[in-house]
C-alpha cells in the first residue's frame, strides 16, 4: 500500500493498527534525544491509529527509508466538525531531508479535511516541547507561532493518601452507568467551552473517542452532583500507568455556576486517594498556563509540581 513518495529514495505508505510498535520505537528514539526519555507508550500510540477522528487512509504516512527502516511518522486529526485540526512530524536524526515535504503533506491534509467540513479556513496546532529548538524553529520558518502553553504537573503519593470529607450537599457518583457518563459528558462540555482548542462534541463522538482508548476506565469518571444536580466532572485513566505507575487526570471541570466552592479542590484530592489506593506513586495532569481560570495555582496548592512543559503553535490557512 504505497503513496506518493515526499523524497527520492523513500517508500511512502499509509499506517494500520500493525504499525503501532514500530511507530513507538522511532517516536520515542526521537522524544529521548529532546527530552531525555520517551514521552509516548505503546498504547498512545494504538490510540492514535484507533481514533475514530483519524482515517489512516488520509490523515497517515509513514515513511521507510532503503534498508525498510521507518524514518518518518506524520499525520493529521481533525477535533469534531471544527475548523481545528491537530497535527504532527516525527522524523529520524537520520532522515531530515524529509522533514519539509512531510510538513507541506500534513499542512495541506489540514485545509482538505476543515474544506471538506465546509470552513473555508483551517486552523492546525502542533504540540512543540519547550527543550524542541529545531522542532520550533522549523515550525516558526513554516508560518507557525506559539498560541498556549500545557504545563505537564505531578503529585506524588507515599503511601495512603487521606479521603477528603464530602462538603454539605454533595454526593459522588462513578461513570459505570450511562447515566453517570451523560452527566459527566454534559459538565465537560460546558466547563470547557471557552479553553484555548476545546471542540464541542456530541455525547456518541465523545464516548466512542474515549471507549476506543486502551487508556480508559470508566470507573475513573466521577460525577460530583450538589442537591442532586451535576456540577463537577473529573476523568481519570490509566495514560501513565506503565512504566510511571501514576494515574492521569485527562479532565476536571467545575461549571461556572458552582465555581469557588472548592469543588475543584476535592475532586482533586479524591482522585489523589483513588490513586494511592490502587497503589499508584503519583498522578499526572496537564494545564493551559493561559486558561483565564486559577488553575494552576489550585494546583499547586495541592502539591503538584511541574516536570514538563508543551507549546501549542498554531498557524490559521
Amino acid at each position: 500500500m504505497r503513496t506518493s513518495t515526499p523524497v527520492s529514495g523513500y517508500v511512502t505508505r499509509r499506517p494500520t493498527a500493525g504499525d503501532a510498535r514500530e511507530i513507538h520505537e522511532l517516536v520515542s528514539l526521537c522524544d529521548t534525544q529532546v527530552i531525555g526519555k520517551a514521552d509516548m507508550t505503546l498504547d498512545d500510540v494504538a490510540d492514535q491509529l484507533n481514533d475514530p477522528s483519524f482515517d489512516p487512509e488520509s490523515d497517515g504516512w509513514l515513511v521507510h527509508d532503503g534498508t525498510g527502516r521507518l524514518v518518518a511518522w506524520a499525520w493529521a486529526c481533525r477535533k469534531g466538525g471544527s475548523d481545528n485540526v491537530d497535527i504532527d512530524v516525527v522524523v529520524h536524526p537520520a532522515a531530515l531531508d524529509l522533514t519539509g515535504p512531510l510538513w507541506d503533506t500534513v499542512t495541506e491534509r489540514a485545509r482538505r479535511i476543515t474544506a471538506g467540513l465546509g470552513h473555508d479556513r483551517a486552523v492546525v496546532d502542533i504540540g512543540l516541547y519547550r527543550e524542541d529548538s529545531g522542532k520550533r524553529a522549523f515550525a516558526a520558518a513554516r508560518g507557525f507561532a506559539a498560541a498556549t502553553g500545557f504545563i505537564r504537573l505531578r503529585a506524588d503519593h507515599d503511601g495512603t493518601v487521606p479521603r477528603p470529607g464530602l462538603p454539605p450537599g454533595i454526593t459522588v457518583h462513578h461513570g459505570l452507568t450511562e447515566e453517570v457518563r451523560r452527566q459527566g459528558h454534559a459538565v465537560e462540555q460546558a466547563g470547557f467551552a471557552e479553553h484555548f482548542g476545546f471542540t464541542p462534541k456530541d455525547y456518541d463522538d465523545w464516548h466512542a473517542e474515549l471507549d476506543s482508548s486502551a487508556g480508559t476506565d470508566w470507573a475513573q469518571l466521577v460525577v460530583a452532583r450538589l442537591d442532586g444536580e451535576p456540577a463537577a466532572m473529573l476523568l481519570g485513566t490509566n495514560a501513565f500507568l506503565g512504566d510511571e505507575n501514576s494515574g492521569y487526570v485527562r479532565r476536571l471541570a467545575v461549571l461556572p455556576a458552582f465555581r469557588g466552592r472548592g469543588l475543584g479542590r476535592f475532586m482533586l484530592r479524591g482522585a489523589f486517594a483513588d490513586d494511592a489506593r490502587r497503589g499508584r506513586v503519583g498522578t499526572y495532569l496537564h494545564v493551559d498556563v493561559n486558561n483565564s481560570t486559577p488553575a494552576l495555582g489550585l494546583y499547586l496548592s495541592v502539591g503538584m509540581r511541574q516536570v514538563l512543559a508543551i507549546d501549542v503553535w498554531r498557524r490559521t490557512i
